[in-house]
């Protein structure tokens, strides 16, 4: 389990560095077109340890190399950037934990909590939330 405090340190930096993605696309499948939802969250910046923490703590997402394009205005490299990613579920766990402690990021993370919060059913195949979050803890 997450400590409090952890949370809202994370929130906090969510909040300054971080952006979420949650938006209903077109996309052509072999089987047809379709209207899609995709959801991510991620966090970029130039300090590797606090990224590493991150996805430690949370236990979920990628952590990659942000790569590098251009020079600077005084023509020095610019710092290597690291990013920690995390989509659709897992996007889910991580608002969860973040809500009680968000502001500038929480009508986004509101959304997908909600896009999340009831069964669906797609295609005759039930996604079931009640053993998702027995999985991942969150009741």
């Amino acid at each position: 389990m997450i400590r409090e405090s952890d949370a809202a340190y994370m929130a906090g930096l969510f909040d300054g560095e971080g952006s979420i993605d949650f938006t209903k696309r077109k996309e052509k499948k072999r089987s047809g077109t379709y209207n899609c939802r995709r959801v991510s969250m991620e966090i970029s910046m130039t300090d590797q340890s606090v990224i590493r923490w991150v996805h430690e703590v949370l236990g979920v997402g990628t952590v990659v190399k942000k790569p590098r394009k251009g020079l600077r205005k005084n023509g020095t490299k610019y710092l290597m950037q690291w990013r920690w990613r995390c989509t659709f579920r897992d996007a889910y766990y991580v608002c969860r934990v973040m809500w009680p402690y968000a502001h500038t990021k929480l009508p986004k993370i509101q959304q997908v909590i909600d896009h999340y919060s009831q069964e669906k059913v797609i295609e005759g195949n039930v996604v079931s939330l009640n053993e998702y979050r027995k999985a991942m803890s969150l009741e």
